[in-house]
């Protein structure tokens, strides 16, 4: 009796199995390809299995590609070779290429034509302007989306007799000379990369980088971010890595600021609202941080500052089936709750005003773990987009970014004048754009 029990659950089991895995072979399959590594990348896995998991209907087959540039470079091969995914994650930097791509399957089209429950207009403005078409239509769906905000060391501040955050760039430049003074080896850490200094620093400053307000109106737009006041700013930064205020951090140093703000090192540095989390895993017990808006420089109107990460983009020449699976999966992570998830995990913002007030109603925001997460949306809605801080339109922009990059660091490593440096960053950006324009010969920004 015993041994036919055995047999009997035995049977059962395997009864369950085959089920199981005639389920699993039965689902309607999808590619997505993500852009995000480490962490960020594992989060990204991570929410292809709470889909999966979550209905027995499709399946999300997710891949990462090894990086934000990596993946729009796989993406466009695989797609001539008909080989690419039905979705893909792409940094805002990809948007122009994506859009004259003549690749993709517009987002609006498909949640028209698979009746998906999305309300564009519940997006925020400086979201869904920064992907939105010149007509307003959304041709990719916003995912993982940041913005730009200072990280400061309460406590070294503190030294100098102040308990918040600077508003202006020159009350900023006057704290940080004051902690200097007072014995703080590094008060301002910052690397070579652009976004910080270049991108949000002119959006909330409402200085152009590009005419054709930054591309918008047109592939014939010309850099012009050397001619205004972002050079005045990289002159001060000049200054005071020059004066000993400030220091270099990037990992050939030995460590990011992130790193240096973490451990105390340094007190202050730019990044995006998205290191909220690394740097709550990372910091040591002993620092008394907090994060606030980036400053601006006296005599300007803060603008609202730009939306950064990536969003996702939906390729052509896929069966109908791969459609539905991604629509079911791109319904899925438009929930309030897993966008509640999303930004419990990392430090991505909620993209619409439905899900701000959703983590609101639950306390997010009143949990000290994400204090001062707010503040990212704060600044992304300090104004409706103007035309010079709806985003930033122009193709190849990761090359430019390089360039800038690069002269950038020339600048900073006592290569080159500061402002030499930055005419000719403009310069071969121009060229990158020029070779872009003829290449898109005959096309037109949507």
């Amino acid at each position: 009796m015993q041994i036919k029990s055995l047999f009997a659950g035995a049977a059962t089991l395997l009864a369950l199995a085959s089920a199981g895995s005639a389920e699993a072979q039965n689902r309607i399959k999808f590619d997505y390809w993500y852009g995000l590594t480490g962490q960020l990348g594992e989060i990204m896995e991570a929410h292809c299995k709470r889909f999966n998991e979550s209905q027995t209907k499709y399946e999300a087959v997710c891949v990462g590609q090894g990086g934000y540039d990596t993946a729009e470079q796989n993406t466009i091969a695989a797609y001539r070779s008909r080989q690419h995914p039905t979705l893909v994650q792409i940094y805002d930097a990809g948007t122009v290429n994506f859009m004259l791509s003549g690749a993709i399957y517009p987002a609006n089209k498909l949640v028209d034509d698979f009746k998906l429950n999305v309300d564009w207009k519940d997006y925020f403005p400086g979201v869904a302007n920064y992907y939105a078409t010149s007509k307003g239509d959304m041709w990719s769906f916003p995912y993982n989306s940041s913005t730009a905000l200072m990280y400061w060391n309460k406590d070294a501040w503190a030294k100098i007799g102040k308990t918040t955050a600077p508003a202006t760039i020159e009350e900023w430049f006057g704290d940080l000379r004051k902690m200097k003074a007072a014995g703080v080896e590094c008060a301002f850490a910052f690397d070579y990369d652009t976004w910080m200094p270049l991108e949000q620093f002119s959006a909330i400053h409402n200085q152009p980088i590009a005419t054709k307000n930054n591309g918008y109106d047109g592939l014939d737009a010309e850099l012009v971010f050397n001619k205004t006041k972002f050079a005045d700013y990289m002159k001060d930064w000049k200054k005071l890595l020059d004066e000993g205020v400030a220091r270099i951090q990037t990992a050939q140093v030995g460590k990011t600021a992130l790193q240096a703000f973490s451990d105390g090192s340094c007190a202050s540095f730019l990044s995006s609202v998205a290191s909220h989390g690394v740097v709550q895993a990372t910091a040591v017990p002993t620092l008394n941080w907090g994060l606030a808006m980036l400053p601006v420089y006296e005599g300007f109107t803060r603008q609202n500052s730009l939306v950064g990460g990536a969003s996702l983009w939906i390729m052509s020449g896929k069966s109908q089936q791969e459609y539905e699976a991604a629509a079911a999966y791109l319904q899925f992570i438009a929930k309030a709750d897993e966008a509640l998830w999303m930004s419990t995990v990392t430090g991505y913002i909620p993209i619409t005003n439905s899900a701000f007030k959703f983590l609101n109603e639950v306390g997010f925001y009143n949990n000290p773990k994400f204090a001062g997460r707010e503040l990212a949306i704060q600044s992304l809605t300090a104004t409706p987009p103007s035309p010079l801080s709806r985003g930033i339109r122009l193709g190849n922009f990761t090359q430019i970014r390089a360039e800038i990059r690069s002269e950038l660091e020339a600048a900073f490593t006592g290569r080159k004048d500061m402002q030499v440096a930055l005419d000719d960053a403009a310069a071969r950006g121009n060229q990158i754009l020029r070779r872009f324009e003829q290449t898109m010969r005959g096309r037109q920004l949507p």
